[in-house]
């Protein structure tokens, strides 16, 4: 089984993770060297989620920069997600970016085209870890 809620403090290089049954939040930098051993777990606490998932799901997304390594494990995350006839149907994706930063909108436009969810744009004026520790308390 696996816990209810898993949580991986942010650090300079990796993003804040919270997950739970309602919410799904990974925002931050994600210039991790070897991502696999980062996002290990978490790809794992989603295919445990998703045998016993009941409910509605919303999965915040965010990075101030994300290198190649780690878009792979993003898009391992979402496609597992996605693969699930219930969650594709009950998970909310909103793809949060800096105003102005173009490369990061073309990510959620690229990733919003690989997943079969809803998929919202959320632009913000500054990417950082108030706004992070901000949106990973709210509930909306």
């Amino acid at each position: 089984m696996y816990p209810d809620t898993l949580k991986i403090k942010q650090t300079r290089r990796s993003p804040k993770v919270v997950m739970n049954n309602e919410r799904i939040f990974i925002m931050g930098r994600s210039i991790i060297e070897n991502p696999s051993t980062f996002y290990e777990p978490v790809i794992n606490w989603i295919r445990e989620f998703s045998k016993s998932w009941t409910g509605k799901t919303k999965i915040d997304l965010g990075f101030e920069y994300i290198n190649t390594g780690s878009t792979k494990w993003l898009y391992i995350i979402l496609r597992e997600l996605s693969a699930k006839r219930q969650l594709a149907e009950n998970v909310e994706i909103r793809w949060h970016f800096e105003r102005g930063d173009e490369d990061m909108c073309e990510l959620g436009l690229i990733i919003r085209s690989l997943v079969n969810c809803p998929f919202s744009f959320i632009e913000v004026n500054s990417m950082n870890d108030r706004f992070y520790e901000e949106v990973s308390l709210t509930d909306s």
